[in-house]
């Protein structure tokens, strides 16, 4: 058989993951069988175990797609302005405009993590990529002075994730669910554990990286010590 073009091999890889999201929706995860995939797919079972050879790896492959995705976002969110109507808008992506599919999907996989060693620790990858990088966000939201929270980081984003595991929940498994009106709350209450600072500069995340400097109010930097020569009315008590 003569090699494809790494284009159409890109294609093809994208046709079978498609076609298997689309049969695991339809049917589940343990019912779908990797023939239903080749039909979805309209290849032949030689051409689909080139790419993937189990279900467990087609779970992986949709992932790490899915991963791809994320981390795109994530990178465009570190240097945005307005970080919490970025936040909103992803929210709005995930919880509103992403598709049902990916939705039952989603659901699909977490059940059968609670079986499935295999698909357990790709569902653990993922959703560790997902706290690592709002982890990272929040603490240099933080480090940058542009939030004052009361609460540690890791604490801000375990509830963070909470909050979004819910929504995504109900949005699954209750009829006629509308996230759109439950968004708003949950970006006031994050305003509330942020609480953001409206005056603090912003730091592009890739001088964040290259630099050790820090954004942080004049209170916040250490104070100079005072001359020996000066006068006791100049110093502040």
């Amino acid at each position: 058989m003569p090699k494809l073009k790494p284009s159409t091999q890109i294609l093809r890889r994208e046709t079978i993951l498609d076609a298997a999201e689309t049969c695991f929706a339809r049917t589940g995860f343990h019912r779908t069988t990797m023939q239903d995939i080749c039909k979805e797919a309209s290849v032949s079972p030689g051409a689909l175990y080139v790419y993937f050879k189990s279900k467990e790896e087609l779970i992986a492959g949709l992932c790490a797609r899915e991963r791809a995705m994320f981390d795109e976002k994530i990178i465009a969110l570190q240097d945005a302005p307005d970080f919490l109507g970025a936040l909103q808008k992803i929210a709005q992506h995930y919880f509103v405009e992403q598709s049902a599919q990916k939705r039952l999907v989603s659901v699909e996989m977490g059940v059968e993590a609670t079986r499935n060693p295999k698909v357990a620790a790709i569902c653990h990858d993922l959703e560790c990529n997902v706290a690592k990088a709002f982890l990272g966000l929040f603490q240099r939201l933080k480090d940058t002075g542009r939030i004052a929270p009361e609460l540690s980081i890791p604490e801000i984003t375990e509830v963070f994730l909470v909050m979004g595991d819910g929504l995504f929940w109900r949005r699954a498994v209750v009829p006629h669910f509308n996230a759109e009106t439950v968004i708003p709350g949950m970006m006031h209450t994050l305003h509330a554990l942020l609480k953001p600072v409206s005056h603090a500069p912003i730091q592009p995340a890739s001088l964040q990286s290259s630099t050790k400097h820090t954004v942080v109010s004049s209170k916040a930097l250490p104070q100079k010590s005072q001359p020996k020569n000066k006068k006791k009315s100049e110093v502040s008590l």
